[in-house]
């Protein structure tokens, strides 16, 4: 893989000994790392952005095409063909347009702030996501990544705080539940809940303008985007009361369980692995935090979602790039980084099978030399 250190090193049987990341400060610095990336990758361009977002609009405007007028009128049994093969294709497109308005509420779609955040809003809106909700409680993940104090989305717990029912799903059928859970609900289960995310004094959701998630000054666009969603929520409703409820569910809300469930396992997976160290306020910083995510090989879907799979490391470090400029950053920065990037090839089934057994609870080493405010991925009850 050149320079850098591989996440899981392989023989022709079983996997062997994971070589963790370094998790010592790091002897380069953010502007280091920055010199060492082309300046053009960090220009944005809005007909270059809009052309990906065309492109993807337009194939989802045709996959609706397709699905009202030629599959809804499908007999069976050739309708039990057609629907999976389209809620697979219209999902992967409308993941790779969710992706856009993550780069929106970033600010690397183009040089504009409030065109950015309104495409975002109109995107992620459209997919029944919140939008500013979830731009600003991803940018709290940006700026505490690895922090297990104050990092906002799948914080791992410390073995010391797991109670009788984790040796209930820290087995085979206990993993099988979760991964069940994860890849159906999963995103529900933290927007509406905080399931897996930082822990607040009082209950916090991604709906609630009062949420200790938002600043006062943040709370007028979280009415904005709960504003949003009810209208379209309320335009579904009535197209299904003309389409019919059933044709509404498989040409519309299926496909959304496709790109919720790729969202929520593409960042799990980016921030769990067991080379990867978490830290608490004794030992957090910002770099060895944003350092601690590994990039993961999805194969033909690395280019259809706009490599946010591939490049995620980069991403973490400078999240204004736009997605056509990160592989190149990527391979500019892989030898600053040496041992310190992480990636994985692992097929991406097997991989949610290891982190879900391997990556259960995190603990700091023991021993009078080993820092206790470094924790590492175990599953060792």
């Amino acid at each position: 893989m050149g320079s850098g250190g591989r996440a899981t090193e392989r023989d022709n049987s079983e996997a062997k000994a994971v070589k963790r990341a370094p998790s010592n400060k790091p002897p380069f610095t953010l502007a280091d790392l920055k010199k060492a990336i082309p300046p053009h990758c960090f220009e944005r361009s809005l007909i270059k952005s809009s052309s990906y977002l065309l492109t993807d609009l337009s194939l989802s405007i045709f996959f609706y095409y397709v699905a009202f007028n030629y599959i809804a009128h499908l007999s069976a049994p050739f309708s039990y063909v057609a629907w999976p093969i389209y809620i697979m294709l219209q999902g992967s497109v409308q993941m790779a347009m969710w992706v856009i308005g993550h780069e929106c509420g970033h600010q690397a779609f183009s040089d504009y702030p409030v065109l950015n955040d309104t495409i975002g809003y109109l995107l992620h809106t459209g997919m029944l996501a919140p939008y500013f909700s979830w731009k600003y409680s991803h940018r709290r993940h940006h700026s505490n990544t690895a922090s297990l104090e104050n990092d906002e989305s799948f914080v791992p717990k410390k073995k010391s705080s797991l109670n009788s029912v984790a040796r209930i799903l820290n087995t085979p059928p206990g993993r099988l539940i979760r991964l069940t859970i994860l890849c159906t609900i999963g995103w529900l289960l933290y927007i509406c809940f905080n399931v897996s995310g930082r822990k607040y004094e009082k209950f916090a959701n991604h709906f609630d303008p009062k949420s200790p998630i938002y600043s006062d000054r943040e709370r007028l666009q979280i009415l904005v985007t709960d504003i949003g969603l009810l209208v379209v929520s309320y335009g579904i409703y009535k197209l299904a009361l003309a389409q019919g409820f059933t044709l509404v569910v498989l040409a519309y809300f299926a496909p959304l369980l496709i790109v919720y469930g790729f969202l929520v396992v593409i960042t799990w997976l980016h921030h769990t692995h067991r080379s990867l160290p978490h830290y608490d306020s004794t030992e957090w910083n910002w770099l060895r935090g944003a350092l601690s995510t590994v990039d993961r090989d999805y194969g033909v879907f690395n280019k259809i979602l706009h490599h946010i799979t591939d490049t995620h490391v980069a991403h973490h470090l400078f999240f204004t790039i736009p997605h056509y400029n990160a592989m190149e950053a990527t391979k500019a920065l892989k030898p600053i980084l040496g041992e310190y990037y992480q990636y994985d090839d692992t097929p991406i089934p097997k991989a949610m099978w290891r982190e879900a057994s391997e990556c259960f609870f995190v603990e700091a080493d023991e021993g009078e030399d080993k820092s206790k405010g470094v924790y590492w991925f175990n599953n060792k009850m």
